[in-house]
């Protein structure tokens, strides 16, 4: 079954068993909440300035979420 197909299920279901079944997706990644570089407000902040300057130089090209969403699907 692939992530569509579990998806189509998914969204079947109760507003209560979503509920269990996001927590349960949630707490089976390892720690979740913890990025893999812990940034200070002023370092991301500062990070999130330079992107956006990466953005207006055309030296990268931002995704709109539907796009990234599709490329993580077709990344197999």
């Amino acid at each position: 079954m692939n992530i569509d197909q579990i998806t189509s299920v998914a969204l079947t279901l109760t507003p209560h068993d979503k509920a269990l079944l996001a927590q349960t997706l949630w707490e089976s990644l390892e720690a979740p909440y913890l990025a893999d570089t812990e940034l200070s407000d002023h370092e991301a902040i500062a990070l999130a300035k330079q992107r956006d300057r990466e953005i207006d130089q055309g030296l990268v090209q931002a995704l709109a979420h539907s796009q990234l969403m599709s490329s993580l699907r077709n990344a197999d």
